[in-house]
């Protein structure tokens, strides 16, 4: 036995740390057995056994039942996979972003959701947008926003029941927060093949959104141009859509679905 059974159960952040520590043992040895990750770990065999077991009900290790050693999990994979194409997604789509930026002059955005929110995963500024507020990294409600809505959208009748929970939030006056009045717009989105938000996040900000597809015809992420709603007056929007909606099919088709028609090149 090794460790101190009063360390053990030190905490959550504590058995965090452990938990990844472990993963990391597995990776540079290929297999531990329980004694080995105590040891390594400073712990009671006990406490590496519990955390052992967690790992595995996760997937993240599996257990040689001849050996009674463990090693990495088919869980690790489906992670570095999820990881793997969020990271392809920012790195197909940066160039693409940079070259709207520049066509509209405005900051652009590349948008996932992410549970009941729209999760910012990358920002572009355009030209005319002389100090953009940085919403990469940040979580927004969905309802409230020109990605938002694109992500709705596209979502089956159940997935969209368990992301819009009423009351929905209001954020200005114009801000839709009843699931009627959102249904309609939704279905619009889908006809028109963007979405607006116009004062609805914040006063005086318009947004304009259409979505990525993935190869398999998926929708796996917005990307939407926005800026002070007098610079993308309604008159207006009917262009920035046009730009955003190329944009968003030229990602589309660089992710590698094959009905991105209508795209053009754009970015390097």
């Amino acid at each position: 036995m090794t460790g101190t059974p009063g360390r053990e159960d030190a905490g959550p952040v504590q058995s965090v740390d452990r938990a990844v520590a472990i993963l990391e043992i597995l990776a540079r040895d290929g297999e531990a057995g329980v004694i080995e990750v105590a040891r390594e770990l400073d712990v009671h065999k006990s406490t590496a056994s519990r955390l052992l077991a967690a790992l595995d009900r996760r997937e993240l290790v599996t257990q040689n039942t001849a050996r009674g050693k463990f090693r990495l999990g088919t869980g690790i994979v489906r992670l570095a996979g999820a990881a793997g194409r969020t990271l392809d997604l920012v790195q197909e789509s940066r160039p693409v972003c940079r070259t709207l930026a520049r066509e509209v002059g405005e900051t652009v955005n590349l948008v996932i959701l992410s549970g009941r929110d729209a999760l910012y995963l990358d920002q572009v500024a355009g030209p005319a947008a002389l100090s953009p507020h940085n919403w990469a990294g940040k979580r927004i409600p969905l309802h409230a926003t020109s990605d938002g809505k694109v992500l709705l959208a596209h979502l089956s009748e159940a997935e969209l029941a368990g992301c819009l929970m009423p009351p929905l939030r209001r954020f200005t006056d114009r801000t839709i927060t009843t699931l009627d009045e959102l249904s309609p717009v939704l279905a619009e989105v889908r006809r028109r093949g963007f979405a607006t938000a116009v004062d609805e996040l914040e006063a005086g900000l318009t947004a304009i959104a259409a979505p990525v597809r993935n190869a398999d015809g998926h929708v796996a992420a917005s990307i939407s141009a926005s800026g002070p709603s007098f610079r993308i007056p309604a008159d207006r929007i009917g262009q920035v859509a046009d730009s955003v909606r190329r944009a968003a099919a030229e990602v589309s088709r660089r992710l590698g679905w094959p009905g991105s028609g209508n795209s053009v090149s754009l970015g390097t």
